[in-house]
């Protein structure tokens, strides 16, 4: 089973824009396709920007607050890495690529092109469409 590592900016854009490429992602991940991995920071992240004023346009508090609760249910919760190795530019993004790490994740999927230009680590990092892409081909014809 493929374990994954979703940055919580590929989380969000599955919630707001439901005909989008994050959102067939989830709905792969709720069909069983993969293992999604995530930890408490992860997910007070996603939290934390989903209750921001801003995105009330697109889902009410509960409705964010339920999305969150569906993902901490149902996916794989490990604990985070004390240490992230710097990798990248961004802190933040040395933590996501260290859980990956820390949970034997086979990827790591972002839209952030800061991380998807990372290259030769592990595990590898990949953009929403080619991990979509990747678990459909793996699933084969209907």
């Amino acid at each position: 089973m493929i374990r994954a590592v979703i940055d919580p900016g590929v989380l969000i854009a599955a919630l707001i824009a439901p005909g989008g490429v994050p959102a067939g992602i989830i709905t792969a991940w709720l069909q069983g396709l993969f293992e999604m991995v995530v930890s408490a920071t992860l997910l007070d992240e996603l939290t934390d920007t989903l209750l921001r004023p801003k995105f009330r346009r697109w889902v009410s508090e509960s409705q964010a607050i339920a999305y969150v609760e569906v993902i901490r249910l149902a996916a794989v919760i490990v604990e985070d890495p004390s240490i992230a190795e710097r990798v990248s530019r961004d802190p933040a993004d040395d933590c996501l690529i260290a859980l990956a790490r820390a949970a034997d994740a086979h990827v790591l999927v972002s839209g952030d092109r800061d991380l998807t230009s990372i290259t030769g680590i592990e595990p590898s990092i990949v953009t929403p469409r080619h991990f979509l892409t990747s678990l459909e081909a793996a699933e084969g014809p209907h």
